[in-house]
């Protein structure tokens, strides 16, 4: 037992002989058997016990077993008591999670104070089974079908090697007794049901069930790694435009679109949906709880959700904020000369009246372009200019108090307020940053 875990510990470089290790004891057998064999391999450790006030008299006999333990071995123990229903009510989650949140939180800070390099916890091979299983029943890609893995920040499985039984012959050959929680021998939950009742029927169907079900996750873990090398060379092509050319000579269409877009929030079956509407055309819009994506021409598109901009009112010169990286400068000379940059139009003073209003593009909007005879619709004139759905969205014009657009904002002035031979003073609209 003990050159096992010391491999396996040397293996996945989890705890070194001069940093000082917190262990999570329950006073279970296997939080006990860690403690143990940390002890054995002589590591520097202190406990950690946390007592939720779910099980009565229960709780306080694992806390005093706890102390005694912990007391014979002269290992400092750190206590703390939890109202875990209060939590779970307060925080409308389950009993289990609420009590996960608060041991984890609790251990991190513990961690921080006492200066410990890790928290080791007692998962073992069986508990990597169990996870296994639960997230295969969910439907659970190659990520979720890993096991549980040996470190996860500062978090560390040192027992992860061995299984439930090798522990539990380790505490019978070394006499070392433990407590047992009875709401773990009740198949209320669906852990419980599969340790007591799915995987021991495996074991019978196919004996060593769950020493291939823990060498499955082992070998899919190590194919995880180079299935996250492989994406992390492809993804980072893109960022928040994927071109539908890529989407579709992928080998899994469906894999590179979850990968995509999970990180903002989709969900699998509006990623399942996405995918039947690429060659739909374009306009398709799907938005989660963050980002919006659409399907333009020929590439999707994804931005953050924002509330649209609440047309703004500029009664006199000055500036204007339009945005929190965006200030609109308006202001007037004597001094006529046009502008030829974008972000900056220059128009005939005495052909525009005050206020004027900054806002979205809105439907029907029709104006004059700069050089162009006639009216075209302010739509037209984006598309012929090739702007995706999301920019033509986030279109801004300034109109003056006739309703007239002045400006497509940084991108045409209209020619009915043009400078020419007779213009005494110019209005000048300038985009600044904020």
């Amino acid at each position: 037992m003990w050159n096992k875990v010391a491999g396996f510990i040397a293996k996945h470089q989890l705890l070194t002989k001069e940093g000082l290790q917190l262990v999570a004891l329950s006073g279970g057998a296997d939080s006990v058997a860690l403690l143990r064999v940390l002890l054995a391999l002589d590591y520097r450790v202190e406990a950690v016990h946390c007592n939720f006030r779910l099980r009565g008299d229960e709780s306080d006999r694992d806390e005093q077993f706890v102390k005694d333990l912990c007391n014979r071995y002269h290992v400092p123990v750190h206590l703390i008591h939890f109202d875990t229903a209060e939590y779970a009510s307060l925080h409308q989650v389950s009993i289990e999670m609420a009590a996960r949140e608060l041991r984890y939180r609790y251990f991190d800070q513990l961690r921080q104070d006492i200066e410990a390099e890790t928290v080791c916890v007692a998962h073992h091979r069986d508990d990597a089974v169990e996870t296994f299983l639960m997230n295969l029943l969910r439907g659970a890609g190659i990520h979720g079908l890993t096991g549980i893995r040996p470190r996860n920040g500062h978090i560390v499985r040192p027992l992860l090697c061995v299984s439930r039984q090798e522990i539990l012959q380790y505490l019978d050959s070394i006499g070392q007794d433990y407590v047992t929680d009875s709401t773990n021998l009740q198949p209320d939950v669906l852990r419980n049901k599969l340790r007591l009742q799915l995987i021991p029927l495996l074991e019978q169907l196919s004996p060593g069930a769950s020493d291939n079900i823990a060498r499955s996750a082992t070998y899919l873990s190590e194919a995880e790694k180079v299935y996250n090398a492989s994406w992390s060379a492809l993804g980072s092509q893109w960022g928040l435009t994927l071109p539908l050319s890529a989407l579709k000579s992928s080998p899994s269409p469906l894999c590179l679109l979850h990968e995509w877009l999970s990180p903002y929030g989709f969900n699998r079956t509006q990623i399942e949906q996405i995918l039947t509407c690429v060659d739909g055309g374009s306009g398709r819009e799907f938005t989660s709880a963050t980002h919006t994506l659409v399907i333009d021409r020929d590439a999707m598109m994804i931005e953050p959700v924002s509330v649209p901009m609440k047309p703004l009112v500029i009664p006199e010169p000055g500036n204007y904020r339009l945005s929190d990286d965006r200030l609109l400068k308006v202001d007037s000379s004597d001094d006529v000369s046009i502008s030829k940059l974008a972000d900056c139009a220059t128009l005939d003073k005495a052909k525009i009246l005050f206020p004027l209003t900054v806002r979205p593009v809105q439907s029907g909007d029709v104006f004059s372009p700069f050089g162009m005879e006639g009216r075209k619709l302010v739509s037209d004139f984006l598309t012929d200019r090739k702007l995706s759905i999301l920019e033509k969205r986030r279109q801004l014009v300034v109109t003056d108090a006739t309703g007239a657009i002045l400006w497509l904002v940084g991108l045409r002035t209209d020619n009915r307020f043009r400078v020419n031979s007779d213009t005494t003073a110019i209005l000048r609209l300038t985009l600044l940053p904020s």
